[in-house]
């Protein structure tokens, strides 16, 4: 077995020697800080790994008529125009290791906090041809949150694509968090890609995880603020090749958080840019919404039992969430959690603005006395909000007796769904809350 290790790397070094592991050789004939325009690769192919002498390497991110354009994914010196450039002949792929979980790794299979890389990687395709609609199947389990706003009035289902999205500073990440640590005991593995955030950032959530046992089943997958655009660009697709991976292998429920598909839109305007991409609105690459589409299209319930269910946070300003890559992923998920900054201000958290948020599928993931009771809290929660505005300061003396029924009621269902961060409830527990409250007949 040695021997035949030994013949294979040998052939392997001549190879390289004689560089017949070369399919084909440009140059560099225009540096745009990490985006090269190379000539000469006239058969290269969209995604191909390519290497800049010994100083970087990155990916075909654009073909033209005359030249090729190349994403650089990490360098280790200055690249220069005339520099030589070679042509792997294959694709490029995102490398993970099974020993991650319980780690921050980034793509290349780099064990963040010790800068170390897994012996045991395995290269994953950043892409493949999405799941046949013919081996998915209906998404009817409940995904427990342990959030009782969430899983009582609007409840997300393993393989279900909830989008989470709401102003900075409503948490937005500690709903993700909150499901994250509520998946303990349940052979659920985790997948938080951290998209654009500092090292302070990823490495306070890795501390927290860390502390409610929730990393034993977590994978955190980074791309920093401080990497290359391409990396933090492709680190939520290898996210989803690992979920995709797990179910389709191993028959596994993977929760994926993407935290946040807009720094991720962001980041693919910059390289659009760069590249000489016609921009469409608000500059962003005409194809966004089918780059985002094709991503999340993964989360499916499949029909030999395992499931991916995704997550999707966006950040939002002054509360809008009918901005373009917000309305987009809307129409792309399942449904939305709408987070609220005046409600965060005012003290209700979770801040969910119970009368925006939305879910597809509803009591279709719900037991049927989740159901039951979940329809009679929404109905009465909405009916008081959609009053007190205007009767909160009212006297209660010229309020009719139903009006007066449904302000109170309504009252305590509001202050009943607080919860602090890291507190889950039972289903059990989240339905005694409301005893008395809600009419169920």
């Amino acid at each position: 077995m040695s021997k035949r290790v030994d013949e294979i790397i040998e052939q392997k070094l001549k190879a390289i020697k004689e560089e017949k592991n070369i399919n084909s050789r440009g140059r560099v004939s225009g540096v745009n800080n990490y985006v090269l325009e190379i000539e000469g690769l006239d058969e290269a192919f969209y995604f191909e790994e390519v290497r800049i002498e010994e100083k970087a390497t990155g990916y075909v991110s654009k073909i033209t008529a005359n030249r090729v354009y190349v994403a650089l994914v990490r360098k280790t010196d200055d690249v220069y125009v005339g520099d030589s450039v070679f042509a792997t002949g294959k694709e490029f792929c995102g490398h993970y290791s099974k020993n991650a979980i319980g780690h921050m790794v980034d793509m290349f299979g780099t064990e963040c906090l010790m800068n170390s890389k897994f012996d045991d990687t395995m290269e994953l395709k950043l892409e493949e041809n999405p799941i046949p609609i013919i081996d998915r199947s209906k998404v009817s389990r409940p995904l427990a949150t342990g959030i009782t706003g969430i899983d009582m009035i609007y409840p997300v289902g393993k393989g279900q694509r909830q989008l989470i999205i709401g102003d900075k500073r409503s948490g937005k990440t500690q709903i993700t968090m909150d499901t994250i640590v509520n998946q303990k005991g349940k052979d659920m593995l985790c997948i938080y890609v951290a998209v654009g955030k500092t090292k302070k950032e990823v490495k306070s959530t890795y501390l927290e995880l860390l502390k409610r046992g929730a990393m034993e089943y977590t994978v955190i997958l980074s791309a920093f603020n401080d990497e290359y655009p391409p990396v933090i660009r492709n680190t939520p697709f290898l996210a989803m090749s690992i979920a995709r991976y797990y179910m389709l292998n191993e028959q596994k429920d993977v929760l994926v958080v993407i935290d946040d598909l807009k720094r991720h839109a962001d980041v693919c305007r910059e390289i659009g840019l760069l590249t000489g991409t016609v921009p469409g609105r608000d500059a962003y690459p005409s194809d966004i919404f089918y780059t985002h589409a094709r991503m999340l299209e993964n989360g499916c319930q499949h029909k030999d039992g395992g499931s991916v269910t995704v997550l999707p946070i966006i950040e939002t300003k002054g509360g809008d969430i009918t901005d373009y890559i917000s309305s987009n992923v809307i129409s792309i998920t399942d449904g939305q959690i709408v987070l609220s900054g005046k409600n965060f201000e005012k003290g209700f958290k979770p801040a969910i603005d119970y009368g925006l948020s939305v879910s597809r599928l509803g009591g279709a993931v719900q037991t049927r006395d989740m159901k039951r009771v979940g329809a009679a809290v929404r109905r009465e929660l909405l009916s008081y909000l959609e009053k007190c505005d205007v009767y909160e300061l009212a006297n209660a003396d010229e309020m009719s007796p139903d009006l007066l029924r449904t302000m109170k009621n309504g009252k305590k269902i509001r202050e009943n769904l607080k919860q602090n961060k890291y507190s889950p409830l039972l289903p059990e527990e989240m339905q005694n809350l409301f005893d008395g409250l809600v009419n169920l007949d």
